[in-house]
């Protein structure tokens, strides 16, 4: 055990710091994210001119994805207190 949670320590170490670096970049990725499903919807409907045809599993995970971004853009606090309280418990 004493070789294992010296690294354990390590990585929540990292983890805060890394979080809290990232912190400031949170509005441009979200401005990132917006734009890249922009981009998946504009490939959706030239595929379907270019008579490719959009596959149903890609759709849904675009809607998926949509759902996600917009659930982090309105509701922050709420999904880091469930995911807080469903992923670490002890």
């Amino acid at each position: 055990m004493a070789c294992c949670v010296p690294l354990g320590f390590a990585a929540a170490i990292g983890t805060a710091g890394a979080s809290a670096f990232l912190l400031k970049f949170r509005s441009w990725f979200l401005v990132l994210s917006v734009a890249l499903i922009g981009l998946g919807f504009w490939q959706q409907r030239r595929a379907k001119r270019c008579a490719l045809g959009g596959r149903f599993v890609g759709q849904m995970l675009l809607w998926t994805a949509v759902a996600i971004v917009l659930a982090m853009i309105l509701f922050p606090q709420q999904i880091a207190g469930f995911l807080a309280d469903h992923l670490y418990r002890s």
